[in-house]
């Protein structure tokens, strides 16, 4: 079948395992008419820890997005939940760019929800905040929980990240009085459906939800619907 629609995903660090677990959950939510790749920066932190890091993988991803689109794809995924570079490149491209904060900030606040965000890098906090404020969430945001223990530890081991992750999930569907809870990171998705599965709440995944828009931002784009297509 022909792949009418093509979209980049960029892994803002230079980690393939977490491209590969990303990758993996965009194809399963495409339609047969989309074609997903994905690229893993050449260098910079294997993953986004502090503000520093953020901003050297806004650069790449700024790069690797203008390259892509010379390169012709239809639209581009930025695959950090900082949504780095995603500003800029908006401006140096003609095609669609979508973060998976703003997406999953989006379904999150989905009919008037509040909702929280639980991660697992604290030196972030403050930034995921200001994100929320840049796209009109500061009133739906009710917390932001960081997993107890070594960010390099937790992460270093899926088991380990998902009970954390759903230690924090148990604790904010308890306490803050939200409706839905989102996850705060491009490789914390992997963990999206063992959370799931033992939530009170909705559990919102940030790349599931990333390429979701951006198939559907591409689409309008083209003023065009692949035949099949439910987008």
């Amino acid at each position: 079948m022909r792949k009418s629609i093509r979209i980049v995903l960029l892994n803002p660090n230079s980690n393939s395992a977490t491209t590969d677990s990303m990758l993996e959950i965009a194809k399963r939510a495409a339609p047969p008419e989309v074609w997903i790749e994905a690229q893993t920066m050449e260098y910079g932190p294997s993953f986004i820890a502090n503000e520093t890091a953020l901003a050297e993988a806004a650069k790449l991803v700024v790069q690797a997005g203008i390259a892509a689109d010379r390169e012709g794809v239809d639209g581009i995924l930025v695959a950090g939940f900082g949504d780095p570079g995603l500003t800029e490149l908006r401006k140096a491209v003609n095609i669609p760019v979508t973060g998976i904060a703003e997406a999953g900030m989006a379904k999150a606040a989905e009919g008037g929800r509040k909702f929280s965000i639980i991660t697992t890098t604290p030196d972030l906090k403050q930034s995921i905040e200001r994100t929320a404020f840049r796209y009109g969430y500061t009133n739906r945001l009710v917390a932001v929980h960081i997993t107890i223990g070594d960010t390099n530890t937790v992460m270093g081991n899926k088991n380990m990240m998902s009970k954390a992750l759903l230690q924090i999930a148990h604790q904010s569907a308890q306490n803050d009085g939200v409706d839905a809870i989102l996850i705060g990171g491009g490789p914390l998705a992997s963990s999206a459906d063992q959370i799931a599965s033992e939530s009170s709440l909705p559990i919102i995944e940030p790349v599931l939800e990333g390429i979701l828009l951006s198939i559907s931002r591409v689409l309008g784009s083209k003023n065009t619907k692949p035949e099949g297509s439910e987008f």
